[in-house]
């Protein structure tokens, strides 16, 4: 099959979602995600979406906490351009039928978490996420110019390579026309052109064994990106949230919000004793980077599997009136978060690099735009300031809007795109040496390439999945595509681009901590 849309989007949260809604009256929409509409990174978010909405909050304070947090790596440009629009997409959402907490009086009921000077959390309980996600989808399921393709897999994007052209001058020569999607229902591979594309297909959290992440967080569009030539940066900083409650075998892990510490809890090692006043004089609310790396030093220094979370001194009806998944959750295995500390660990959570964009969103491909946890738009530097995230998505997917639809009616459809060539995929896929080499290569990031890493540490990763890249690229050219193929694939993808640009920053900050170059940083060496 081929279809010719104005717009492709690939990917169905926040930045997916707002994108469609704001562009659907300038041309048709296909948006198209691997799985169904509502299940995206953008569920899980549980903590809140970040804006400044009353004094004494002030954007100069938004700026300089984002700023900070970021370690030095931060475009200052776009984080004020963030912070200042931000409360007119907060409107928006508002309009869209999101319902934020508010107190008696009316006004907003705002969260405070690690790294914020002030409250400016707008949340909906401990489930924000999804609040944010039902209410866009209902948006988009009732917007008539949208059409909707799900268990629909993107392979990868259509460039002059696919033409048999070669780009000989620059990146800036590469053309983007669409993408090549795997139907996984009918297993067969359609052509979908488009006059402008975007990539929303969030983060990369199943490198790892342990995440927060859905299993569909697998580096899907920075992937097909990097394999059309296209430029990606700052993947070393991996932001681990310090904070999943700790039961094995449960994945993805269950994210315990940071709105829980904004909230009044403490973080304690097995044996009772508060220990984050060592590291940082924030305490428990120090930024992300730093308590995850405090929890990992107490947990191996110790021996232990976890640390604690101590809610018990805080008001119990409140605490479960604010955070009832949260309660319902660690009932659901005998926790009373009332009377019981909340074993927790930290787990890979959010990436701060990606496919780098302009102001705008676009990426250094024409006619290709990325949005949300996939790109590097420069907001979040070497580590992302908490609830940041949501609010990046809607400002960048406004701003895409706003540049894609001015040239919209200029461009032409490319008709020598040809079909994809199937040739050498018909044999059956072998499962069980994708599902081996899945495990493994989660085992190779994990181990070497995770909150501690090391110059050893790096040179082995790359070293081990070296082995498995060649194995699985041998797989893929023989194998009946499937969506378990293309998506180890794609992380092996994104896990040496991690690896190599580990490598190539000399020194410890934000994320990225090295034993070989010590952080500088004050209140946070180890």
């Amino acid at each position: 099959m081929k279809k010719k849309v104005d717009f492709l989007i690939i990917g169905s949260g926040i930045a997916g979602l707002s994108f469609a809604l704001k562009a659907a009256p300038f041309g048709s929409i296909c948006l198209i995600t691997k799985n169904s509409l509502e299940e995206t990174n953008t569920k899980y978010a549980q903590g809140g979406i970040a804006a400044v909405t009353y004094p004494p909050d002030s954007f100069n304070k938004h700026i300089r906490d984002t700023i900070l947090c970021g370690d030095g790596f931060c475009n200052k440009q776009i984080v004020e351009t963030v912070v200042k629009e931000a409360p007119d997409r907060i409107k928006e959402l508002l309009k869209w039928g999101v319902d934020f907490d508010r107190q008696p009086d009316g006004n907003f009921e705002l969260g405070r978490e690690g790294g914020h000077t002030e409250h400016r959390i707008l949340h909906h309980k401990d489930n924000t996420g999804l609040a944010i996600q039902e209410a866009l989808t209902r948006q988009v399921k009732a917007t008539p110019n949208i059409e909707i393709l799900e268990n629909c897999f993107a392979i990868d994007l259509i460039t002059q390579h696919h033409l048999g052209e070669l780009v000989k001058r620059s990146r800036k020569d590469i053309v983007c026309y669409g993408a090549y999607t795997l139907n996984l229902g009918s297993r067969e591979v359609d052509t979908i052109l488009a006059k402008t594309t975007v990539i929303a297909t969030g983060g990369t959290g199943n490198l790892y064994d342990t995440t927060t992440n859905p299993s569909i967080a697998t580096g899907d569009g920075i992937a097909m990106v990097y394999r059309a030539k296209g430029i990606i940066e700052n993947m070393e900083f991996v932001q681990f949230h310090p904070t999943s409650l700790y039961h094995p075998g449960e994945r993805p892990s269950f994210l315990i919000t940071e709105a829980l510490r904004g909230f009044g809890a403490v973080l304690r090692t097995a044996d009772g004793e508060k220990f984050m006043s060592k590291y940082d004089k924030r305490g428990s609310l120090a930024p992300r980077d730093v308590v995850a790396r405090a929890i990992d030093n107490e947990m191996k220094i110790r021996g232990d599997d976890f640390v604690y979370l101590d809610c018990t001194h805080l008001d119990p009806e409140e605490l479960v009136n604010h955070f009832p998944n949260i309660n319902k959750k660690c009932r659901s295995i005998d926790i009373d978060i009332t009377k019981d500390v909340i074993p927790v660990v930290p787990a890979a959570h959010y990436l701060c690099g990606g496919i780098k964009v302009d102001e705008n969103g676009r990426s250094s491909i024409n006619r290709l735009y990325a949005i949300g946890e996939a790109a590097s738009t420069g907001l979040h530097g070497a580590n992302r300031l908490a609830s940041n995230s949501l609010i990046e998505a809607l400002v960048f997917a406004d701003r895409a809007v706003n540049e894609s639809i001015k040239e919209i009616l200029k461009i032409p459809f490319n008709d020598k795109i040809p079909e994809w060539n199937i040739e050498g995929t018909s044999h059956p896929e072998e499962m069980v040496l994708i599902t081996q080499n899945y495990k493994e290569m989660q085992q190779i990031m994990s181990n070497y390439v995770g909150i501690m890493r090391s110059d050893l540490r790096l040179q082995r990763a790359l070293a081990r999945l070296e082995i498995i890249y060649k194995e699985t690229e041998e797989l893929y050219k023989k194998s009946t595509l499937s969506r378990k193929l293309c998506e180890l694939r794609n992380l092996i993808n994104v896990g040496y681009l991690t690896i190599i640009m580990a490598q190539n920053l000399h020194e410890s900050r934000g994320l990225h901590y090295t034993i070989d170059y010590p952080q500088k940083k004050a209140g946070a060496e180890f």
